[in-house]
């Protein structure tokens, strides 16, 4: 059982963050009860392939919900009075609108957890323009920090949607169920991917105003300016990783590579960079990824190969540790992080949606007959596999 067993949550469907989220909590042990359209239940089809974000959506039972149904309104809210915790990723309003607003969940159980989901919060100019990560992380500066000297370049979708939304949003949740322990009393996370992406840049945004941080990208330390924190191309077209900032690991990076660092300039000086980046480049590209990972075997420096999403799957240091998993025939990141007594444990695969109504509502104290008359009213849809 994990840290969280016992804990119960209701996650209105949304995607993104706000289910990456759901997964970490049930991840944990906390029991989550995914909340879909009841659309979306009537057109699934028994060879329905499984959604794309399979992994984010794993480990917990759907029940599929008409929010325009009166009694499908009252039917969540009856979920939230039994929830340490209720999640959604609406746009500022919308869940007001439908009648599932904090106001109401709370009215209904006064220690309930209202985590929220937005990309730029629940307040100010621009809390209702529609927007994904590289907005967010275009409002907050950081993204004009990363990318070549040419353009700035998406981190991929990790910085504002998982980084800084889900996991904000999962640690604002647990921190919100801790104080309604002590105080008995629940209230509203307003978790904003804006908010979290600016959290995450802090470092960046301190040094910027030290004059440790120069607005040119590829002119720093970490932002692929400095050759010895850098990536470089093999001789077969891959590429390695290296991080040697420290001297002691500088050092022995440049020694590996057969080069002198007495002949180099100083590792400091920040207008030699260009020029050691180019020489450290020619020589990388003097051997194949696997030679380089031969010949930087056992050395104390900082250095690892480039891999491919395949490749880490399969590396031997991933594989001891057990980073990825399968589970259900796919292949996935294990849950973390890792507890000695109480470890976390996938729960189930991704849910079609509705297929576990009837059993959820149950089981969180619905009758018989007041599940039979949801179904029947339309405000409920069950796609359970008979059998």
């Amino acid at each position: 059982m994990g840290p969280l067993d016992g804990i119960k949550v209701v996650e209105v469907g949304s995607i993104g963050p706000g289910p990456w989220c759901a997964m970490m909590l049930s991840d944990m042990g906390a029991e989550v009860i995914r909340v879909d359209r009841a659309d979306r239940a009537r057109a699934h089809r028994s060879d329905s392939p499984p959604p794309i974000d399979f992994a984010n959506r794993r480990g917990r039972r759907s029940v599929a919900v008409d929010l325009k149904n009166p009694a499908g309104v009252q039917a969540v809210l009856r979920l939230a009075e039994g929830a340490d915790a209720m999640i959604e990723g609406f746009r500022p309003g919308v869940a007001e609108r439908l009648g599932i607003g904090p106001d109401e969940a709370l009215g209904r159980n006064p220690r309930l957890v209202y985590g929220r989901m937005t990309g730029w919060g629940q307040d100010g100019p621009m809390a209702q323009v529609p927007g994904h990560d590289i907005n967010y992380l275009a409002l907050t500066g950081l993204l004009h920090t990363i990318g070549p000297k040419e353009r700035p370049m998406p981190p991929l979708n990790l910085v504002g949607d998982f980084g800084g939304g889900g996991m904000l949003l999962a640690f604002g949740v647990v921190a919100g169920i801790v104080s309604a322990g002590r105080t008995g009393r629940g209230q509203v996370v307003d978790a904003a991917m804006l908010d979290g992406a600016a959290l995450l840049g802090g470092l960046v945004h301190g040094l910027s105003q030290i004059d440790r941080w120069k607005d040119e990208r590829e002119s720093n330390r970490h932002d692929g300016g400095a050759p010895f924190y850098n990536t470089y191309e093999t001789a077969d077209g891959r590429f390695v990783a290296v991080a040697a900032n420290e001297p002691q690991f500088y050092r022995a990076m440049v020694e590996t590579l057969g080069l002198d660092p007495d002949d180099l300039p100083a590792q400091g000086d920040e207008s030699t960079w260009p020029q050691v980046r180019a020489r450290f480049a020619e020589v990388f590209k003097t051997k194949t990824r696997d030679e380089w990972d031969a010949v930087f075997a056992g050395v104390e420096t900082c250095y690892t190969p480039v891999l491919t999403l395949a490749e880490a799957r399969t590396n031997a240091h991933n594989t001891s540790r057990g980073v990825f998993v399968e589970h259900d025939g796919i292949e996935q990141p294990a849950p973390a992080p890792r507890f000695a007594a109480t470890p976390g444990a996938i729960a189930g695969p991704a849910p079609h949606p509705g297929q576990h109504s009837t059993d959820v509502l149950t089981r969180w104290g619905f009758t018989d007959d007041e599940v039979r008359e949801l179904v029947e009213v339309g405000a409920v849809v069950d796609t359970a596999t008979p059998g």
